[in-house]
């Protein structure tokens, strides 16, 4: 099937915590069970596009600047455990520790943390784009083979200095794009102004 952007009205706002990217999305992603009314998120090879590249091929059109993909994790080295994380132009680096993702006391997922460089390591420049990376922690999907068929990357591009997580409330409103959504008005029904009778009984 071919992707297609969900369209959603001014407002809209795609926020989930990570205990819910990686319990909800990316579990039901990986057990082919994401229902098609949720799957706002495309599936694309992250790493052959740079960062300034994928906003655009996001299936959720929203005003805000963070952007979410699955994508699946090419080995550095066939059977290696190293990821490859290069682009045409640059390279994700990974910054500080993974941190454990918990519902309650159960480990359920992990999220690490990437910075984009230009040039080739070691000596790329830092930019400010950052990348969150979940990967599900499941015994079950673990057993199945599937729990590392994908991870679930949110992207978003650090504007000044601190640890911000992105511009919190999106990008400015520009009626312009609206334009084409939503324009049809429909007549609203007949009002049935006659009293309602029921058995023998009318009802003003």
């Amino acid at each position: 099937m071919e992707e297609t952007a969900f369209y959603q009205g001014p407002g809209f706002r795609f926020h989930p915590t990570d205990e819910e990217i990686v319990r909800y999305y990316l579990k039901k992603k990986l057990t082919g069970n994401l229902p098609y009314c949720f799957d706002y998120l495309a599936v694309i090879d992250i790493y052959k596009f740079e960062p300034w590249d994928l906003p655009k091929l996001s299936k959720l059109k929203t005003r805000d600047l963070e952007w979410y993909f699955f994508t699946a994790l090419d080995k550095k080295y066939g059977n290696s455990i190293r990821t490859n994380r290069a682009t045409d132009r640059g390279y994700w680096k990974t910054t500080g520790k993974d941190r454990a993702i918990k519902n309650g006391e159960e480990t359920v997922g992990m999220k690490k943390t990437l910075v984009y460089h230009s040039g080739r390591a070691p000596h790329g420049d830092r930019s400010n784009w950052v990348m969150h990376e979940y990967r599900m922690i499941d015994e079950t999907l673990a057993k199945a083979g599937v729990q590392d068929a994908y991870v679930l990357c949110r992207i978003f591009e650090k504007s000044g200095s601190g640890p911000k997580n992105g511009e919190k409330y999106g990008a400015p409103f520009v009626e312009e794009e609206w334009e084409s959504f939503g324009e049809q008005v429909l007549p609203l029904p007949p009002v049935d102004n006659e009293p309602l009778k029921l058995e023998g009984l009318l009802l003003m």
